[in-house]
Order: structure tokens, then C-alpha cells, then sequence
């Protein structure tokens, strides 16, 4: 992980008896990790030990993620994601300006040696994704991704496909964003090369909708981390 690593009650957006939802920061992995030592279910574990993750977030990916502190929840909510009753909203940076009114893409995705994900009509499984654009800016656009099944890489896989992929994630077209490309006499020193301004995929997961045990409706948001927050703030300053 790239920054030092945060405690588990200060990622804490909501908690009772049977569950718990963080806001996940970038480069913090959902499970073990080769190259990490540290891991969000790691770090839960610590803090309640019988916790387990109902799902994942991609490592770079940051944003509400749920997990459950005993086996009955676990088992509840397991059950919710197969029905669908679990709503989830993302946000993404993406290149490009794109007016997205709800638009479906329904484009099977083929999982490939566990790493890597692409459109394939023939052997994918079903996959759909909701988009729509939220704000346009000179050379971006800030998009909400409404996933209703759950394949790996589904949003990004699914951006990539309409030609809209998101900014900084390189496996799937997006290119990075640089100051020098919207900021006017922008200079660097003598021995100096830019860098990008966010040093991952701009992608967060904005909020979760969920059935509690009792079954009453739990919607919660998780703001932005600062890097996204960063971006947005430059975007909107060099529209």
C-alpha cells in the first residue's frame, strides 16, 4: 500500500449487530495480497474477529464495501447479492465528454486467467451495467455506473466498450490525467517530469442499498477519497 496504513474505526461508515460497511481507500487490497502484507480483512479481523467481506472492491478501487461480524449475516447477505437486492452505485472519471442517459450496456464478459476481462458474445456471461453522465467537463466526464450483475472488471470492461474508459486505468484504454493538459503556462523544473495528478483508475464506489437482518432498507454513502476529490476539483477549475 502506497500510504501508511489507516486505522480500521476511521473507515467505519455504518455498524450494527451484524454488520459493518467502510469506506475502502485505494491501494488497500479487499483480501491477502502476494505483494501487501496488510489487507482490509486483516485489518477487520482486529477489530471484530469473527468479520467476513460479502464482496470485494478491485485494489486500486476505493468506496463502500460491506462485511458481516457473525455467520447468519454472512449467509443473509450472500443471499441478497445472488437475488440482486443489493444496489450499487459507482462513480467514474472518464475520458472523453459523453452523454449518457441510462444507458444499458448488456455485453457479455469473459474472465481471462483470473486477471484480465473482455466482451465476448460467445463464451461471456451475462453482464449489465446502468450508465449515466453526471457532469461534463472540458476533456472528461464524471459518470455514475449502476452494475446489476457482477463480473470482474463489469464497469470498467463495460466503459471500455462504449468508448468512454476511465481515466488512469490503463488495462482498459484510459489514459492518465497531467496538469500540463488542462492548466495554461504549466511548467516543470529542469531535471523534473510530470507525473499523473490521481495514481490509479478513477473509480469509487459511491454507495450501497441493502437489507438489514430486521429487513428495513439501509442505503449508505461514502465520500471520495482525496485523490478523486483532487481531480474533480482541477477538472472543475479548467472547465
Amino acid at each position: 500500500m502506497k500510504n501508511k496504513t489507516p486505522a480500521f474505526e476511521t473507515l467505519i461508515l455504518f455498524e450494527n449487530e451484524d454488520y459493518i460497511v467502510v469506506n475502502k481507500p485505494p491501494f488497500l487490497s479487499s483480501l491477502e495480497d502476494r505483494q501487501d502484507p496488510v489487507n482490509l480483512l486483516r485489518l477487520a479481523r482486529r477489530y471484530h474477529p469473527e468479520a467476513q467481506l460479502c464482496h470485494r472492491l478491485d485494489k486500486e478501487t476505493s468506496g463502500a464495501l460491506i462485511l458481516a461480524k457473525n455467520q447468519e449475516a454472512y449467509r443473509a447477505m450472500a443471499i441478497h447479492f445472488e437475488k440482486r437486492r443489493v444496489r450499487k452505485i459507482y462513480h467514474a472519471i472518464v475520458n472523453g465528454i459523453h452523454e449518457l442517459q441510462d444507458v444499458e450496456v448488456n455485453a457479455p464478459i469473459l474472465v481471462i486467467k483470473g486477471t484480465d476481462a473482455r466482451i465476448d458474445h460467445k463464451s461471456g456471461k451475462k453482464s449489465l451495467t446502468i450508465f449515466r453522465s453526471l457532469r461534463a467537463f472540458r476533456k472528461h466526464t464524471l459518470v455514475q455506473c449502476k452494475p446489476v450483475t457482477g463480473r470482474m472488471h463489469q464497469i470498467r470492461v463495460h466503459l471500455f466498450y462504449l468508448k468512454a474508459p476511465i481515466t488512469g486505468d490503463l488495462a482498459y484504454g484510459g489514459e492518465p490525467f497531467y496538469l500540463s493538459s488542462v492548466k495554461r503556462n504549466y511548467r516543470l523544473g529542469k531535471y523534473e517530469e510530470e507525473r499523473p495528478l490521481m495514481k490509479r483508475l478513477a473509480l469509487h464506489a459511491q454507495s450501497l442499498s441493502f437489507p438489514l437482518m430486521d429487513h428495513h432498507e439501509k442505503t449508505i454513502e461514502a465520500p471520495y477519497p482525496d485523490d478523486f476529490e483532487i481531480l474533480l476539483k482541477q477538472l472543475e477549475k479548467n472547465t
